[in-house]
Order: structure tokens, then sequence, then C-alpha cells
């Protein structure tokens, strides 16, 4: 199972968008507190739509005890990373993934990085800006991710799974 960890979200549209693209693709959420808002803001529920109920979430009092409760291979994006996040072979990996994203305002713990340097990545960009907006970073990591596995329960050959795939039809000329 691919699962996103957010150390400490601020921004509750940021932490919406994640949400949506939790739904979108299978992906277990995990929030790690402090947040820098309520879980029922409005603008965190405005941010993941309709999909707010359909999402698979947990909150967290601290990254250490979660990491403790939930064993798998962690791997931290930062723009500190010596590789790429496409760089890992996730197809070889075993057991659960967590992806762990940091704050929109500080990013990760720098001595958690510097300890699991190995296992932390960065999305290339360059040297026009610090780093991506964080729901954005999610969003290519894990397709990244269910890239390399083939997408795994996604639907690749359906073009429009709500609509049908003959719904352009009605639109020739």
């Amino acid at each position: 199972m691919i699962h996103v960890v957010l150390c400490q979200p601020e921004i509750p549209q940021n932490t919406g968008n994640i949400m949506r693209t939790c739904v979108g693709s299978g992906v277990h959420l995990h929030l790690i507190k402090p947040l820098g808002f309520k879980i029922d803001d409005t603008k965190l529920r405005r941010s993941a739509v309709d999909y707010y109920d359909a999402l698979n979430f947990e909150i967290h009092e601290d990254f250490e005890s979660f990491q403790n409760e939930h064993p798998g291979t962690y791997l931290y994006l930062s723009r500190y990373g010596r590789k790429t996040h496409s760089a890992p072979n996730y197809q070889a990996i075993k057991g659960d993934i967590y992806l762990v994203f940091g704050s929109e305002s500080y990013g990760i713990d720098r001595a958690l990085l510097s300890k699991n340097i190995e296992n932390t990545f960065r999305i290339p960009t360059n040297d026009k800006i610090r780093s991506l907006n964080l729901s954005n970073a999610v969003a290519i990591t894990v397709y990244e991710v269910l890239r390399q596995l083939g997408y795994p329960e996604l639907s690749e050959e359906e073009p429009e799974s709500l609509k049908g795939s003959d719904y352009l039809k009605q639109f020739k000329e």
C-alpha cells in the first residue's frame, strides 16, 4: 500500500488538494500534528470537494510514534535530496511505501533528513524557486510511484469513468 504522510501541514487548501489526490489514486493519507487548521475547516472541505467522505486518512500525535506503529519503507521528499523522486525502483520495495512530506514553511525536520539522507529525494526544479507547492509535489510523487507499479487498481483503459467512454461522441460536428 502507498501512504502519503504530511508532517505538520499548515495550509488547508493544500491538504484538501492532497486529499483529493489520495482519493483518486487510492492512497492512504496520514496527518502528523500539529495541524495548521481544524480538520473540519470549511476551506479544507471545499478543496477536497465531495470526495472528503471517500478519503482514507488518520491523524497522529507525532512522527516518532507514527513511525513506530507503521512499519514499511519511508521515503522523504525534500529539496535537500540527492536523488530525484523517480530514481527509486518502487517495484522492488516490499511492504508499505510511506512518502513523507514536510510543512509548507519549513519542510521536514533537518535531523530526520540527516539520519535518512539515502532515502531522501527531490523533484528537480531550476534555481528560481526553493520548491514546488506541497500539493503539486505530492501529486507528482504519488503518480510516479503508481506509474512504476503499473497504476494498480486505477483505470488506464477507461478515458472517462463517470460519464462513459462515448461521452464526447455527442459533440461531433
